[in-house]
């Protein structure tokens, strides 16, 4: 039988290929951004009203983890939340995810944790590290909207 036998330096070398594979498998599994990353999902054939920074804003939206479970939707209650985009009053995410948006348009939001809420989440629902992923539609900007607030949310 032949004895086969690697070297202290050939064993670390393979350990290391061994570690390195498998940190590019768990990355590719793993549904976490490092980056915003914007969808638009749907866009108003005119867009006469556009969000830009401090302007009072209307906004329906779904929140989910990476695994699809819902922590807060704006669509369910039928109100949805209104803030001054880009004056830090929500997540980092939402105050760039969000300009530019046209009244009527609907986007997909992924948010990095550091755009979200960090490493200390928002427990209980919001776990720390956690990218964070919105359905949003911009219902109205400084009080001009569709005039309607109640939205077929199904195309998101």
């Amino acid at each position: 039988m032949a004895n086969f036998s690697l070297s202290s330096a050939m064993k670390g070398r393979a350990l290391l290929i061994l570690l390195i594979a498998a940190t590019f498998v768990s990355a590719k599994k793993s549904s976490d951004v490092t980056e915003l990353q914007i969808g638009v999902k749907h866009k108003p054939t005119s867009c006469e009203i556009q969000a830009h920074k401090g302007d009072r804003i209307k906004v329906h939206y779904r929140g989910k983890l990476t695994d699809g479970t819902v922590f807060d939707s704006s669509f369910e209650r039928g109100d949805p939340i209104e803030f001054e985009l880009g004056s830090g009053q929500v997540i980092k995410g939402w105050d760039q995810g969000l300009l530019g948006m046209c009244v009527g348009e609907k986007r997909k939001l992924k948010i990095p944790a550091k755009m979200g809420y960090g490493e200390q989440g928002s427990p209980p629902t919001i776990p720390g590290g956690a990218t964070l992923i919105f359905d949003t539609e911009l219902v109205a900007v400084n009080g001009k909207g569709t005039g309607a607030e109640e939205t077929d949310d199904s195309e998101l």
